[in-house]
């Protein structure tokens, strides 16, 4: 239900599925990453403790992303640094996505809701470069590795 996207040990991508269902808090992804993604059900009841956030001076390199499918059906593209195409999966409602490293293009395949989180301030085309991608006859769709 937890599926780490790896090119050459690096970590492109984490993806949960909308499936994934187990109590208590279990966050995906290490320490050192810019962007954490967590997964938390608790009971009826429970008290999450009030709490600020402290000012801590963090430094980002690279802008991650986290997408929310809320509704319909996208055909994620991964690419390596070089923007070379690797393989596609395809995300349906409910499904959440960390796009760590490398490339990333998408396809939607049937009208889609999302919500995108990522670091900012927004510094427009200076945050991205575009570059083309493939086609959906050239997509490699691989079905989701169960872990």
């Amino acid at each position: 239900m937890i599926e780490q996207i790896t090119h050459h040990n690096q970590l492109l991508a984490l993806i949960v599925s909308q499936k994934f269902d187990k109590p208590g808090i279990h966050f995906f992804t290490p320490n050192e990453l810019s962007q954490q993604l967590a997964y938390m059900h608790h009971p009826t009841g429970k008290i999450i403790q009030p709490h600020v956030h402290n000012p801590v001076l963090r430094e980002v390199q690279y802008t991650q992303e986290v997408l929310f499918i809320r509704k319909g059906k996208l055909r994620v593209d991964f690419y390596n640094n070089q923007q070379e195409y690797l393989e596609s999966r395809t995300l349906e409602t409910g499904d959440v996505i960390l796009l760590v490293t490398g490339g990333h293009g998408f396809e939607v395949l049937e009208e889609i809701e999302m919500i995108e989180v990522k670091q900012g301030p927004y510094v427009g085309e200076q945050d991205k470069t575009r570059f083309s991608g493939i086609t959906a006859k050239q997509a490699k769709i691989v079905e989701y590795s169960q872990s």
